[in-house]
């Protein structure tokens, strides 16, 4: 009889051996396919979606991925096991996405001696709330508050509005309202001759050229650049929107509620239809952003790059148009990053680049609810020319 319980005893301890064994192998290998898909994030970043999109929808789930590995660091920790490096190696592959999405910086930047500060503030204003998308009629109103509170000396909007109509004449408004009065405004659509659709760059600074970056296919997005008078310098101030995902609203719907479809089919004619929108809206803007990247090489002035990049940091993007500049959100930001005030809010889309030889300090984000995105603003310092310089 004791044999017996014995055997039986041996029996259940192989077993719970087992058990675990095949438990713990299990997770190892969800470990490394979501290592493998954070590594793939961070790759895309150098691949350009016209050769392999794919890469690019990946570096979209780049917060997410971010997240899973975290959370299987924290896992191995509890149990004290070695397999925690598949995560803390595919983290650290990517330090620089990381550093694009979180940031913790506890010391001041330290400001030249000598510098001009100059506050520069982006916002993607969404046509001022034109079809009411927020819900709150006071909207437009809040959106000009906030810049009279901000008062930048650089201020770019993306999808900005205007009209010839009182209530509507956002230009107008703007000019009576703030102190960066030059301007450089360019419509990408105009109807009935009265109402216009754009990009517009403000300044308290002389504008003394200005010119606008095309890209050669239909579309209403659209870069431009204005070259400011500092003090005895001169910058150019880029302000770009590239191409969008240019969902429906039937996409957010189904994003929102997948379940809400009927049968399988809709559903998997909605999943292609999104697919289909992201594949399209990244060739595009990679072809876009050659175009911006390579002016922006050719500039003889320090650049200040401001707008709606509609891509992650861990993409070909926002890798191809930061090469050789700072990130004003990296320099002095704090937390999380994110700018898209939408579906998938943990999104940092908006971005403010800068040449090095201006410093950026008190990088924030606005996080009002004004427009599907956030407005962001940075102090950047212009150490001024001397005559010895000259």
């Amino acid at each position: 009889m004791g044999n017996t319980n014995t055997l039986s005893q041996s029996r259940t301890v192989a077993g719970k051996k087992i058990r675990r064994s095949f438990l713990f192998k299990l997770i190892v290998f969800l470990n490394i396919g979501a290592a493998a898909l954070l590594i793939l994030s961070h790759i895309s970043s150098y691949v350009n979606p016209s050769v392999f999109w794919v890469a690019s929808l990946v570096a979209l789930a780049y917060p997410g991925l971010l997240l899973v590995n975290l959370l299987f660091i924290l896992y191995w920790l509890l149990i004290k096991s070695r397999a925690l490096f598949i995560s803390v190696f595919a983290v650290l592959v990517g330090f620089d996405n990381l550093r694009g999405q979180i940031q913790m910086n506890l010391f001041e930047t330290r400001v030249p001696a000598n510098a001009e500060k100059v506050r520069v503030l982006s916002f993607n204003a969404r046509l001022f709330d034109l079809y009411d998308w927020t819900g709150h009629p006071r909207t437009r109103e809040k959106i000009f508050k906030m810049v009279q509170e901000e008062a930048p000396n650089i201020l770019c909007f993306q999808e900005f509005y205007t009209s010839s109509k009182p209530n509507r004449n956002n230009l107008d408004t703007l000019l009576k309202l703030q102190k960066a009065t030059n301007h450089h405004v360019a419509y990408t659509e105009t109807l009935r001759n009265s109402d216009h659709w754009g990009i517009a760059t403000f300044s308290t600074y002389p504008v003394v050229r200005k010119g606008s970056i095309l890209f050669n296919e239909e579309t209403n997005n659209l870069c431009i650049f204005s070259d400011l008078k500092i003090g005895e310098d001169t910058v150019r101030v880029y302000n770009v929107h590239f191409q969008s995902n240019r969902f429906k609203r039937e996409d957010y719907e189904f994003l929102g509620n997948p379940n809400a479809k009927p049968s399988n089919d809709e559903k998997i004619i909605a999943s292609r239809n999104i697919i289909r929108r992201l594949q399209v809206g990244a060739v595009k803007r990679a072809r876009q952003v050659k175009v911006v990247a390579d002016h922006i090489e050719s500039s003889p002035y320090p650049v200040i790059v401001c707008g709606d990049f509609n891509d992650p940091p861990a993409s070909f993007t926002y890798n191809k148009i930061s090469k050789g500049l700072q990130d004003a959100f990296v320099e002095s930001g704090w937390g999380l990053g994110n700018t898209f005030n939408g579906l998938f809010s943990v999104l940092r889309i908006d971005y403010l680049l800068h040449d090095p030889k201006l410093v950026g300090t008190d990088y924030k984000t606005i996080r009002q609810n004004l427009s599907d995105h956030y407005a962001i603003v940075s102090d950047l310092w212009l150490k001024k020319s001397t005559a010895k310089e000259e």
